[in-house]
């Protein structure tokens, strides 16, 4: 799991993405999907009609890692246990299309 604030490249992409959050759940098609991540282009910063949701195998190359500390640390343990409880029961949302 990457840290807020941490910018990738995506498969196929040439555009430098901002990490903005971890496991976004979505609406799509009247339904909840639940994505490892929602990005925005950098450095321009968040549009709110230009979010981007991918997932941990669509990224290509990790340019840098942003902050992390003890709350992070405590966030990635209390998330995970969230994965392997509630979080089951959403479905995995899946990128069609290549982003950035």
């Amino acid at each position: 799991m990457l840290p807020i604030g941490s910018i990738v490249y995506l498969k196929e992409g040439s555009q430098k993405i901002m990490i903005l959050n971890r496991g976004p759940v979505v609406n799509e098609k009247d339904r909840n999907v639940l994505y490892d991540y929602s990005g925005c282009q950098y450095p321009n910063g968040l549009n709110p009609n230009e979010v981007l949701y991918f997932n941990q195998e669509n990224i290509d190359t990790i340019l840098f890692n942003g902050y992390k500390d003890e709350d992070e640390t405590r966030f990635e343990h209390l998330y995970n246990e969230w994965l392997n409880g509630e979080g089951k029961l959403i479905e995995k949302g899946i990128v069609s299309k290549s982003l950035g």
